[in-house]
């Protein structure tokens, strides 16, 4: 029998408050990543990449249970959002200027040859139309700001808004990342009034005045 590791509850940067903003540091983690563009509401790469996804990840958390002995809880759905302006996000909410990278975190114990394994024997079932662009890959964050939204992803923008221009500079900090969504609820199946998100934004120490 084998202790199974849920990262939400061990990892500081699965824990955020609704209604309050809160500085991070969030260690190196690494994902399962695949890119995309345009809305994803109505992009089919966007239902496509989360279909490649998940399969990978189980085959993974599997694997490691059965040849590591070291089992854990497949983590939420995530999400790295941008656009040559960020305003698509708040002001405009242009969803079809947003590109994307969807992602679910893997252990550090993960290696390639594991990843390379599980990519296998996910083709060799009901293969998934966009298992070839999925990847295994770090991704270094560092200092955030984060909080936790409950309700519509539409209903986020005021929450970026007061985010981005306001507690991020009002503390001496500027945007230095993309914009990052943990996805605490399966949207798939959760009403929209009670999806639970993390949003997260890298920051940096803003530049003294010259």
């Amino acid at each position: 029998m084998t202790n199974k590791t849920d990262f939400k509850r061990t990892l500081d940067a699965y824990q955020a408050k609704r209604g309050r903003f809160q500085i991070v540091e969030v260690p190196d983690l690494q994902y399962l990543m695949i890119d995309g563009h345009g809305d994803p509401n109505t992009s089919p790469a966007f239902t496509e990449a989360v279909e490649a996804l998940y399969p990978v990840a189980y085959k993974l958390k599997f694997a490691s249970k059965q040849d590591l002995g070291r089992d854990y809880v497949v983590m939420p759905l995530e999400g790295l959002w941008w656009a040559e302006d960020m305003d698509a996000f708040t002001a405009a909410r242009d969803k079809s200027r947003w590109d994307w990278t969807m992602m679910i975190m893997v252990p550090d114990w993960i290696d390639q040859d594991m990843f390379a394994a599980a990519v296998e024997r996910v083709a060799a079932g009901n293969r998934p139309a966009r298992l070839g662009d999925v990847r295994l890959e770090p991704l270094s964050e560092g200092r955030c700001v984060q909080t936790l939204h409950v309700g519509p992803f539409d209903e986020e923008a005021d929450v970026l808004t007061r985010m981005h221009h306001g507690f991020i500079p009002d503390n001496g900090l500027r945007m230095a990342g993309r914009h990052h969504e943990v996805y605490l609820s399966d949207f798939r199946r959760v009403a929209p009034e009670k999806l639970r998100t993390i949003l997260r934004q890298p920051v940096g120490a803003a530049a003294a005045d010259g």
